[in-house]
């Protein structure tokens, strides 16, 4: 504790970045293509999946701070979002991986919430919601390997190694995840947020291998790294479930770490290729097509 708050004083001002960051901007989103499966990242751990003609939304957080403090937690990076959620059509099924701050914001809920078909969410998260005033007969409550069948999609409630909490008092209360998304042709891994563990190998051997991974990479630090992957560990995680492309997620939108905003994706896709493993980059909001021969590489960062 005392070298973190040494590091807090000091400081690093590679933090943030010194100009705005690109964003694509999407005016509209088109129809469901249900043979074209795509994502489109929203920054942070926000991401929107089209998969067998449905449309998931993982961690949805649109807020401009990742905390209740915004003098404490910081701003966005992107004075923008891609799309502003009132702009969102339909979307079948909310996926959350825990309840901190930075993947389950209430303004964030309430804006999309009569768009929302389901929510699934891990074991006691569902009192949070129906708090909010949210229907409970629209939220699924799993615990690790549940399984729910949404049309032609199971959704599987899959293990981390995190935390959980919103206030000193109730640490630990509910539980957190990862999510695996099975479809008739695709099938994604989101990791949520967690520490690098044998659960990603567990994971791979008994449904990878994987169309796409998004995973998680960034406010990591040696300090507290069996909570947040370092990201070589990212790349690792990735090998181990068995993914074809990876989509590093969890940085790019909010500063909540002592590293500067560009180590992730510099030390990612140095690692990706040291491994041979095959990475995308896209832009905050533009779109990945999954099995697609070309995805989205540019170091838009630099």
């Amino acid at each position: 504790m005392f070298t973190i708050l040494k590091d807090f004083i000091k400081g690093n001002p590679q933090r943030k970045p010194a100009y705005p960051i690109t964003i694509n901007a999407i005016d509209t989103l088109p129809g469901l293509n249900s043979t074209q499966p795509k994502a489109i990242w929203f920054g942070h751990s926000t991401v929107l999946l089209e998969l067998e003609g449905k449309r998931i939304l993982v961690d949805p957080n649109f807020a401009d701070s990742p905390s209740p403090f915004p003098l404490v937690g910081g701003k966005r990076f992107s004075k923008i979002l891609p799309l502003e959620p009132e702009k969102l059509p339909a979307i079948d099924v909310v996926l959350l991986s825990h309840d901190h701050y930075d993947h389950l914001d209430y303004h964030s809920i309430m804006r999309i919430n009569d768009k929302i078909g389901l929510f699934c969410v891990p074991t006691g998260v569902k009192k949070r919601l129906v708090s909010w005033g949210i229907n409970q007969e629209k939220i699924k409550e799993l615990t690790w390997w549940q399984e729910v069948n949404l049309a032609d999609l199971t959704l599987v409630c899959a293990p981390a190694q995190h935390f959980s909490g919103r206030t000193l008092f109730d640490r630990n209360t509910t539980l957190w995840c990862s999510w695996i998304i099975v479809g008739a042709k695709t099938k994604v891994f989101f990791s949520g947020d967690g520490g690098y563990g044998l659960h990603f190998e567990q994971i791979g051997k008994k449904y990878g291998p994987f169309d796409l991974t998004l995973m998680e990479c960034g406010q990591y630090d040696e300090r507290w790294s069996t909570i947040h992957m370092m990201p070589e560990e990212t790349v690792q995680a990735h090998i181990d479930v068995k993914g074809k492309i990876l989509l590093p997620i969890h940085w790019a939108a909010f500063s909540l770490a002592f590293h500067a905003w560009t180590d992730p994706i510099e030390r990612a896709t140095a690692a990706a290729s040291k491994q041979e493993v095959r990475i995308t980059t896209p832009k905050i909001g533009e779109a990945v097509f999954i099995g697609a021969a070309e995805y989205p590489a540019d170091t838009w960062w630099r």
